[in-house]
């Protein structure tokens, strides 16, 4: 059975900053329907922060930039906290490696998990959480909640 990493929180835990979840009905078909074992992961709890926690936001950039040493991240107290996210997304990275994961489906808008769209200074823009950039930059294959892969990408993922 192949392993794909996804957000806790769309499993239905309780590990959102808010200490609720992202139940996504969706996600849990697909991955039943296609006989995928979920890897759960909130890069965020692997950062070390706790749940409930401040709400967070990029202050400049998005996920890329911050691998790439240009952006930053601030919780709503305004505090640096863009070291505790790199550290988590590299905690999850060596999860994916571990596990043999080549997928991830992740929480969008999340500042960790965001595939497409992610809040900068309380704005929803488009682009990519921090852990995502960073398992992409490692070749895994990263999904949006909002946009699970198509019947060939799991046909691919099966003969690999």
């Amino acid at each position: 059975m192949k392993c794909i990493l996804v957000s806790s929180c769309l499993l239905g835990l309780q590990t959102r900053y808010d200490a609720t979840d992202n139940n996504n009905q969706d996600v849990r078909d697909f991955l039943a329907r296609h006989q995928l074992m979920a890897i759960p992961v909130c890069p965020e709890q692997l950062a070390g922060f706790a749940t409930p926690r401040p709400k967070c936001w990029f202050s400049h950039g998005d996920g890329k930039a911050v691998i790439e040493g240009a952006g930053r991240l601030q919780d709503e107290q305004g505090v640096d906290v863009t070291e505790r996210f790199i550290h988590g997304a590299h905690e999850t990275l060596k999860i994916a490696r571990m596990s043999g994961c080549q997928w991830a489906i992740f929480q969008q808008r999340s500042p960790s998990c965001g595939t497409q769209s992610i809040y900068l200074n309380n704005q929803l823009i488009s682009g990519m959480g921090v852990t995502a950039a960073l398992l992409r930059q490692h070749g895994l294959e990263v999904f949006g909640d909002d946009k699970l892969p198509t019947e060939n990408d799991v046909k691919n993922l099966h003969q690999e």
